[in-house]
């Protein structure tokens, strides 16, 4: 994995907008009680994380319902 080129966020919901937005989720990263989500294509997933936090962002709602039920059972799998 080129560490250069990958996006790491904590946020679930972020991530979920990532994810149903086809950015690869290459893996999850424990630390501590915490995860990171990393993803690949970090100037494409910075792009999309800008939208996101600056409301500006669209994306399917089911789309989004389904990643964050798909990354939550990834999580969960993981504890």
């Amino acid at each position: 994995m080129d560490k250069k080129n990958v996006y790491l966020t904590k946020d679930l919901y972020e991530s979920a907008f990532l994810y149903a937005n086809h950015i690869k989720l290459l893996n999850l990263q424990k630390e501590g009680e915490y995860f990171w989500f990393i993803f690949e294509d970090k100037e494409k997933a910075e792009s999309l994380s800008d939208e996101y936090w600056q409301r500006e962002a669209q994306v399917n709602a089911k789309d989004y319902a389904e990643a964050i039920r798909s990354l939550k059972d990834w999580l969960y799998a993981r504890k």
